[in-house]
């Protein structure tokens, strides 16, 4: 039996009973649209997370105070309570070679008043090096300079979240605000940069590092220190002698220090393990219906082996084997979950675009997700359509000739 009788054939049947076809790959196209929605939207989420942690600096590694605890991840640190990390510890690390930049930052929450209006938000002590680490760029005014750091100007530089609620729309530049009952005189605007997870430059103000420490925290600590290294293969090196100058000059144990340094791959990494399983943990639960799926067409398949057994009797009788009756009725059953992963891929696209466009959840359909799932389909048709196909290829002819 040639190929072009076999697609012919199948044509012609399958579009017998296009209603209960259609309705039968009902299955298969909801199954295929919610993994290819599903993947979609953790492989979006995946790419805007790798995005976010890229623009908090490029080859960033950030030391905190305290210890990153085993198996609970970055966000267990002792940031916020420790008090281990020092302006000496700056200075030591920018001896390392292969250190471009090192920033030191100490931050707090306070009330700022301006203009009568008032807003909570975050206050962070730094350097004028800041802009080159953390990647940030100033729209109005000038960002923070090394004379104002050594005479404790009390200058601020606004995100551009903080400048929209204290002054609405009028020009910052210029203008006092009060953080925490001290006056400070508004030097600058960033440029708006949007929230990188954990972290949102447009919603916080920037005060010389001599400033927050003595004037408004009254505390000698960082909160962290970024360093900006000169390359990306140089970060596992400039890492690990960064860990050697801070356990030398802690005088602590190697194993167990008072301070950690996470690098983006680390802080990457983590989150990407996470968007990973949440993903296939959803394409899994979506899979489920294409198990559903199949077993309808297997339902189908048989019914239809028993519709025309008459047909199959007759075949056989005029010289056809069992092969071509398996053929025909695998191709059946093939085509059938191949149109529908077609639509079904037709469909999670429109829903991945949906929710791009209604909830703001960046989506990505990828070749791989596509290919998958038409591997899927095939699949699923060749394993629920082999016993029909081989349970109307092994019908005794004479007994489907007399079948009623």
């Amino acid at each position: 039996m040639k190929l072009t009788d076999i697609i012919q054939e199948t044509y012609i049947a399958l579009s017998a009973n296009i209603a209960r076809s259609g309705l039968t790959v009902l299955g298969i196209v909801i199954g295929i649209g919610s993994v290819i929605a599903m993947i979609s939207i953790g492989q979006g989420a995946a790419g805007q997370i790798q995005s976010s942690i890229e623009g908090l600096g490029s080859n960033l590694l950030t030391v905190l105070p305290g210890i990153v605890q085993p198996g609970r991840g970055i966000v267990s640190s002792g940031r916020g309570s420790a008090q281990t990390l020092t302006n000496d510890d700056t200075e030591a690390l920018k001896q390392i070679i292969g250190v471009a930049y090192v920033s030191p930052e100490l931050q707090r929450r306070f009330q700022i008043v301006a203009a009568g209006n008032n807003t909570n938000s975050t206050i962070i002590g730094v350097i004028a090096e800041y802009p080159q680490v953390r990647n940030v760029s100033v729209e109005q005014g000038s960002f923070i300079a090394e004379n104002q750091l050594r005479s404790m100007a009390r200058v601020a530089v606004l995100g551009p979240t903080v400048a929209k609620d204290l002054f609405t729309d009028s020009d910052p530049i210029g203008k006092t605000i009060r953080i925490n009952k001290v006056n400070f005189k508004v030097i600058g605007v960033l440029q708006a940069k949007g929230s990188a997870g954990f972290f949102n430059p447009d919603d916080t103000v920037f005060v010389p590092l001599t400033t927050m420490q003595k004037i408004l925290a009254g505390a000698d600590f960082l909160s962290t220190i970024a360093i900006s290294v000169e390359t990306k293969e140089l970060m596992p090196q400039v890492q690990e002698e960064a860990i050697a100058v801070l356990v030398a000059k802690h005088r602590v144990d190697s194993q167990s220090p008072d301070f950690s340094i996470v690098s983006q791959a680390d802080i990457l990494g983590t989150l990407t393990q996470v968007t990973d399983t949440f993903t296939i943990f959803l394409a899994a639960v979506a899979g489920i219906s294409l198990i559903v799926g199949g077993i309808g067409i297997m339902n189908m398949m048989l019914t239809t082996v028993t519709e025309r057994t008459r047909e199959i009797g007759l075949r056989k009788a005029i010289g056809a084997k069992k092969k071509d009756i398996s053929m025909q009725f695998l191709a059946e059953a093939i085509m059938l979950t191949f149109l529908g992963g077609a639509a079904g891929v037709a469909l999670g696209w429109i829903i991945s675009i949906l929710v791009a466009n209604f909830a703001g959840i960046t989506t990505q359909v990828s070749l791989q997700a596509v290919l998958l799932a038409f591997g899927v389909s095939a699949a699923i048709g060749i394993i629920f359509g082999y016993y029909p196909a081989r349970r109307a290829a092994s019908l005794n002819p004479i007994e489907a000739l007399k079948y009623e």
